[in-house]
């Protein structure tokens, strides 16, 4: 029977709505889309998003065109065959072509393959000849990678996995775990995926589908075991990293230096934890389940930021919001408190209520009651409002760039209602407070964003958005002090007909408008082309061309063999190698090899620094688990001089044990070693590093001093490094670092000590640096201090002064989207940064030509290359390695989170989600790949290989684009924030029950009992809230990272999913999905899984048994929201649906 169905766009045009549009095949079954991208009841030519996907006489989706979605106005048509049974083995990539304005295409595979000038533009999946259709193989699109599959085998274990066995006893919290042999063979599910390049990983789950072992293959003889065990209530009790299992039995000292340790009460809630190397922390909830206290080691003494023992709180209002923060003062245990909650009588809903009479505590007026618990000892760290602002908000504009600004009384009953419309934080070194306001135009947009800062300046942020949300302008302005000058930021975006950025401006207060940078893209959206700099379109500073290959990977920023007018260029060999294989012969089999896998075998670079310079290059060795082992730097000239190559060793855990390095060639043929480095451990912690060079050219000191470290684990005494403390505020940031003075000969600057000023959400305000120079004599020379101030990104730097005096600051520079403008000469500096975002030149136009301000080259680690590129550079702007600011004081690199030391290759405080990534040690940094992952902020490392699998994103954006609020959701909380996620869904077996499991029950709760949703679960105060939540104390079980694996899945952009799974208990089972569905697991296995890190999480599952799980969705949290919004779309879609039938 054929399936007729009638295009969305003909229920519109007897009324007139639709404009002129795409023209689909007649004759052809379809479902034309089309999305408004500016408001179509203006004049002129509409901006709009037009798709028309097309299926087969059996309903199956057989081709999807973009309609002149390409910057040339060709259409992206994609092809989707099927094999003879009915399979879609093949995955092509979109090829542009002549539009047909929406028509059926033909001839589109040779088109893909003329396009991407290869003969295998598609991906393709090896099928096993079983109904399960479960993938042996999946080979990537392109030439290259045609031999160099990745392998996927199903198997059952043997005998060599450790049978541990967890107990627990709620009344006493007492856990325990044995070593009970090995599981029997054929007891689990076992699953090989071996990568392009040959790495093996292998996962072993038990039947009820929990993982109990995942095994990575360092080499055929050695392997890295990360266990996971459960308690008899089916609870992640303990988690035994590589490093740990190579014990096989388990003592209490390597669980407490090398393992996860989880207690929970008898709700189910997590209460107590232990990280490797730290010790215990402790949560405690109220009768809703609401994280109401938690504490850290350190805050269970008087060693922190409030010099007394206590716990930070959270309070919330009746809708869940969180309304204000802070530290409480109490010695009393986590069992006390819990009972103390739990027996409340008095307001036992645990909640807080806006008052029109404030409370005035810690400097700031609070406009809440002090009824939920606690009621005393409390520090305010934060306050959050909604639905109305407080009193003493400025007066409220009636427009912001000629938008309507709604308020909180207005008539029209479009109100402030629900949103947040202020955020006050307090410092955490002093009672001073940033005070946040949000200004919403009528369709909840924010469009002003006011915050005051500590010093009684502010920083305006204004905003004109399209009818799309699409920022057509920023206004920013900015005041230190209330006394100063203001200065305003200006800039103006424009875009093509599918909103890609076109031209981006920028002006400093009345000065000329500096064009920084217009974009060309090629037909598939990526950026070619892109000129910087100058004040008119047609005379930019440098044009900079950028390339891909098939995969989508970069591959070269212009051509560092042909320069001509570029100041840089810079090219990125995966697949081939075009240096020396061995270029290093001390290390003889080290060999640089072409890389499948997604690593990186070499890169390439050149500037125009120097007349004449050369060219130069890294070739990068990896091992079994891509681990960086080393990076051997080749210069034209002399590629076989050893000059600045970096050779690691790791043990299991990723921990480096030895590190060598070397310099440049001083004198002879080769290049000095200035790093023999031998690392010692217990557990995780580094308690010596010795350097056998003498060299203090790398690391500072050959003397291998004990390091040390507070109850948090974080390194607070490193003599090697002239550090004799470092005091930790709440947040694990550092307050105060106090130098040793014995070392200023060597440094040539007596360091005193640094200190810095934090706001309670962690934001860098001050730094104040006290020293005095060298003095040969020895005699005593006065201190003297220098204060840097960051303030919005203004950032100010005081002059040199004598300690306990003050200097005038001046405002230095402000990032801008393609380097900074610097204030001190009125001019905009640009930098050339690599793919890892480190800025490698800086330039600026001096009036006649071109000026390189500094050129920085770096050791794979991020040490910066001495003995070339030595020009000055800007001695206030210290951004370099990855974009951080260097602390030149300390040398560590500022991340946000934590400080990173290049010169060991670490970092000094555990990963605050060091849960997501358990079989690493929480101190290793980007995976010791470094050359393929950064890490943004310091808490994880990210891939900046994105690999965006099989058009799941594009399928669910498209789905969610169907309404505006939709479109908004999606904007604001799917792809701002997953598009950038490294998903892989290659390496993932498709029997992988992760996201069947999802859907298993929440699809009908969510779509077929009458629109119920089911609120099982935590609740969350708001979405903002949820946002910033950190997972790491919130009291979620099971932490862990989920797979996303899109195999689940037949088909990637049809309507209708279709999976088969063979069930031990229940046999065939077939279960379809919906593109809905598809959406919302895009969503919670990005979101709730990589972004947030959880385990029981948002839309996530609850094992009930073999064929039955529970899905909850989290009240107010992002996931409701988009479960909400997919509801009224499906709704939407039945009713169109029905009307085609009739």
């Amino acid at each position: 029977m054929k399936k007729r169905i009638i295009p969305v766009w003909m229920l519109f045009a007897a009324s007139g709505i639709l404009s002129a549009q795409a023209n689909p095949s007649s004759g052809e079954n379809y479902i034309y889309t089309k999305t408004n991208l500016s408001d179509p009841s203006l004049p002129g030519t509409p901006k709009i998003a037009e798709t028309v996907q097309y299926f087969d006489g059996l309903g199956r989706p057989s081709q999807v065109v973009s309609v002149k979605a390409s910057p040339s106005g060709k259409d992206l048509v994609t092809q989707i065959p099927y094999d003879p049974f009915g399979r879609q083995a093949e995955s092509w990539l979109p090829a542009p072509m002549a539009t047909s304005n929406g028509a059926i295409q033909s001839g589109v595979g040779s088109a893909a393959q003329t396009y991407y000038s290869d003969n295998f533009p598609f991906s393709r999946n090896n099928m096993e000849a079983s109904p399960l259709n479960r993938v042996l193989s999946q080979v990537q699109p392109g030439s290259d990678w045609q031999q160099h599959p990745v392998g996927l085998e199903y198997e059952v274990n043997g005998g060599d996995v450790n049978k541990y066995t967890a107990t627990y006893n709620y009344s006493t919290l007492q856990s325990s775990i044995s070593l009970s042999g090995t599981y029997g063979e054929n007891q689990l599910y076992k699953n090989t995926a071996t990568d392009e390049d040959g790495n093996v990983s292998i996962e072993f789950k038990d039947k009820g589908g929990q993982t109990i072992l995942i095994r990575k293959m360092l080499s055929a003889a050695e392997k890295a075991d990360t266990y996971y065990v459960y308690n008899e209530y089916n609870q992640l009790a303990y988690v035994i990293p590589p490093l740990a299992s190579v014990s096989g039995a388990l003592n209490q000292t390597t669980l407490d230096q090398l393992c996860y340790q989880y207690k929970y009460d008898e709700r189910n809630r997590l209460v107590e934890k232990k990280l490797p190397g730290k010790g215990w922390e402790y949560m405690v909830y109220d009768r809703q389940d609401r994280l109401v206290l938690s504490q850290d080691p350190n805050l269970g003494t008087a060693s922190n930021s409030f010099n007394t023992p206590g716990w930070i709180f959270t309070k919330y209002d009746q809708f869940g919001r969180v309304v204000y923060t802070g530290f409480f003062a109490s010695t009393a245990g986590r069992v006390a408190l819990q009972t103390e909650i739990n027996n409340m009588t008095s307001n036992s809903e645990n909640m807080e209520a806006r008052s029109s009479t404030p409370l005035t505590l810690n400097g700031m007026e609070v406009y809440y009651t002090k009824n939920a618990f606690p009621t005393t000892g409390m520090t305010v760290l934060s306050v959050n409002y909604y639905d109305t602002y407080p009193s003493g908000a400025p007066s409220l504009p009636t427009q912001i760039l000629a938008q309507e600004v709604i308020t909180d009384t207005a008539a029209s009953g479009i109100t402030t209602k629900s949103l947040p419309l202020a955020s006050f934080v307090k410092n955490i070194e002093d009672n001073n407070w940033t005070k946040n306001y949000s200004w919403y135009d009528k369709r909840g947009r924010a469009v002003g964003i006011y915050s005051f800062n500590h010093l009684g300046g502010y920083t305006k942020t204004e905003s004109l958005f399209d009818f799309s949300g699409v920022a057509q302008q920023t206004v920013t302005r900015h005041k230190r002090l209330s006394s100063d000058t203001e200065r305003v930021i200006t800039e103006n975006f424009q875009y093509d007909a599918q909103n890609r950025l076109l031209v981006h401006k920028h002006q400093v207060d009345t000065n000329p408008e500096e064009i920084l940078t217009q974009n060309t893209y090629n037909d598939l959206s990526q950026i070619t082309g892109k000129k910087v700099g100058g004040v008119s379109v047609s005379a930019s500073l440098q044009n900079i061309d950028y390339a891909y290959n098939i995969r989508g990977w970069m591959t070269q920023i212009n051509d560092p063999q042909n320069l001509g007018s570029d100041l840089f260029g810079y090219k990125i060999n995966y697949t081939v190698v075009e240096g020396m294989e061995t270029p290093n012969l001390d290390f003889s089999s080290l060999k640089v090899k072409p890389k499948f896998n997604g690593n990186i075998a070499e890169t390439v670079w050149k500037t125009s620094t120097v007349p004449g310079d050369h060219l130069r290059r890294y070739g990068y060795v990896y091992d079994g688990l891509n681990r960086l082992l080393a990076g051997f730097y080749q210069k034209d000239i002399n590629p076989s001089a050893k000059e600045y190559f970096e050779k690691m060793d790791y043990d299991l855990n990723g921990n480096i044990t030895n590190l060598k390095r070397s310099a440049y060639v001083d004198q002879g043929n080769f290049a000095g070693i200035i790093d023999i480095l031998a690392y010692t451990y217990t557990g995780n912690r580094l308690n010596t590093v010795t350097d056998s060079s003498t060299d203090y050219r790398g690391y500072p000191d050959t003397s291998g001093t004990q390091i040390e470290y507070d109850n948090n684990a974080n390194i607070n005494h490193y003599q090697d490094k002239g550090i004799l403390n470092i005091t930790y505020n709440y947040l694990n940031l550092p307050s105060n670092i106090i130098f040793y003075k014995a070392l200023y000969t060597r440094l040539g600057v007596k360091r005193e000590n640094t200190s810095y000023l934090y706001r309670a959400d962690g934001i860098k305000l001050r730094k104040t640096y006290n020293y005095a120079p060298f003095n040969p004599s020895g005699t005593v020379t006065q201190l003297k201090t220098k204060t840097t101030e960051y303030l919005d990104g203004f950032q100010y730097e005081s002059g040199e002064s004598l300690k306990g005096q003050t200097t005038a600051l001046a405002l230095k520079f402000i990032p801008t989207a393609e380097g900074y403008y610097n204030f001190e000469n009125n001019k905009y500096i640009y930098n050339y940064t690599d793919h890892l975002g480190n800025v490698r030149l800086s330039y600026f136009n001096n009036g006649s030509s071109l000026e390189v301000v500094e050129e920085n080259n770096y050791y794979p680690f991020g040490m910066k290359h001495e003995g070339y590129n030595v020009l000055a550079g800007n001695p206030a702007y210290k951004y370099g390695y990855n974009g951080k600011e260097l602390q030149t004081e300390s040398g560590m690199y500022d991340y946000g989170a934590r400080f990173y030391m290049p010169d060991i290759a670490r970092w000094g405080v555990v990963d605050p989600l060091a849960e997501k990534m358990r079989k690493h040690s929480p101190y290793n940094y980007a995976f010791n790949n470094p050359i393929r992952f950064i890490d943004p902020d310091g808490r994880s490392g990210k891939d900046i290989i994105i690999l965006t699998a099989n058009g799941s994103f594009k399928a669910s954006k498209d789905l969610m684009y169907k309404t505006a609020e939709g479109k908004r959701i999606w904007d604001k909380y799917g792809s701002s924030k997953t598009d950038d996620i490294y998903i892989n869904s290659s390496v993932f077996p498709k029997n992988d029950r992760t996201m069947a499991e999802t859907y298993t029950l929440t699809r009908k709760e969510s779509f077929l009992n009458d629109n119920k949703i089911s609120n099982i679960g935590k609740t969350y105060p708001s979405l903002e809230s949820f946002e910033g939540l950190d997972i790491s104390k919130s009291g979620d079980k099971n932490v862990h990272l989920m797979a996303f694996n899109e195999s689940f899945f037949t088909n990637e952009v049809s309507e209708k999913y279709t999976k088969i799974t063979n069930s031990p208990t229940l046999g065939e089972v077939k279960e379809e999905y919906d593109l809905s569905d598809l959406t919302k697991v895009v969503y919670h296995e990005t979101k709730a899984h990589i972004e947030d890190r959880t385990g029981d999480a948002d839309q996530d599952h609850k094992k009930l048994g073999e064929s039955k799980f529970q899905g909850y969705i989290t009240p107010n949290s992002p996931m409701d929201l988009f479960d909400k919004q997919l509801i009224k779309i499906i709704q939407l879609q039945n009713e169109e649906k029905y009307k085609s039938k009739k």
